[in-house]
């Protein structure tokens, strides 16, 4: 295998291992972190030990990612405020033609569903995203992390019930949601409270994402009045300093809030029935150096 052959092949698998990575991760710079150790131990491998180089990658990538969330704990403990995980902006390319698999896919990289498997053992999470996010059987599963095929199947088992139990059941249409976000963008700048607490659940919740590094709430939002007030407070200086954008980011639409051209704050809703039951606010900017505007995602996801 030639020095071409083998760099064509692991780029030609790289969105699919970063895809892989993201979901394990949740962050950006340790999804491509893990990536480039992967291309490290590809391009360093022994031709004759690899046979089926897409199980290798998967299985090296797969394993470092564990490795790293497992040391990634600790740290997310001492988090200051609530943690979400790091946008990205979503491009499953032509390697996902078909529109049931890029629901799939674009429903296990939202921000709802991170949230719920930052709750998994780092096992659970592997099992889950590879069966999950991506179908691959029980066996392959076992292979990858050196486990029996009856124990991988209890392993998803218990993640998929897990996730279903604590998932939100939200909209997976995406005009809706795009519709609402733009109604929801226009009462809230408009400073129409009455239009807003009309888009808002009564039990909605909000979470905001600053690391301490960033003005946002520390805790939890919750109510549609308490809810709705604090955004029409925000949605002032939204409209009087900051310029708003409409992005796919984790699969579904959301604003993305930039001052002098650098991003200062992405917001994403969640609904259902016609109306908004959460909103995820990020202002962490260590999170949000990978959401770059007129240009391609910084991470390619499948």
């Amino acid at each position: 295998m030639t020095a071409d052959t083998v760099s064509d092949l692991f780029e030609e698998h790289r969105p699919f291992l970063a895809g892989v990575a993201y979901r394990m991760l949740g962050r950006i710079a340790d999804a491509e972190d893990v990536v480039q150790e992967v291309w490290l131990r590809w391009s360093s491998a022994g031709r004759e030990e690899v046979r089926e180089p897409r199980a290798f990658l998967v299985r090296i990538t797969t394993r470092l990612a564990i490795d790293r969330l497992r040391h990634l704990r600790s740290r997310r403990e001492a988090y200051v405020g609530p943690w979400l995980p790091e946008p990205v902006v979503t491009e499953f390319g032509a390697a996902v033609p078909d529109s049931a698999d890029r629901v799939v896919l674009a429903d296990t990289v939202s921000l709802a569903v991170l949230v719920v498997l930052e709750t998994l053992s780092p096992l659970e999470r592997a099992v889950f995203v590879l069966r999950e996010a991506f179908g691959f059987p029980y066996a392959e599963i076992g292979a990858t992390l050196d486990r029996s095929e009856a124990a991988v199947r209890q392993l998803a088992g218990r993640a998929k019930r897990h996730v279903e139990e604590r998932k939100p059941r939200y909209e997976v249409d995406p005009a809706v949601r795009r519709d609402l976000t733009e109604r929801f963008l226009a009462a809230a700048s408009g400073g129409d409270l009455e239009k807003l607490l009309a888009l808002l659940a009564p039990d909605i919740r909000l979470v905001s994402d600053s690391g301490g590094k960033a003005k946002a709430p520390r805790r939890i939002i919750e109510t549609s009045d308490k809810v709705g007030r604090f955004l029409l407070a925000v949605a002032h200086d939204w409209s009087t300093a900051a310029d708003a954008h409409l992005l796919e980011l984790n699969g579904g639409p959301a604003l993305v809030f930039s001052v002098d051209g650098k991003v200062d704050t992405v917001l994403q809703v969640e609904t259902e029935g016609g109306v908004i039951r959460r909103v995820y606010i990020i202002r962490n900017p260590d999170k949000l150096a990978g959401v770059h505007l007129g240009q391609g995602p910084g991470l390619r996801v499948e």
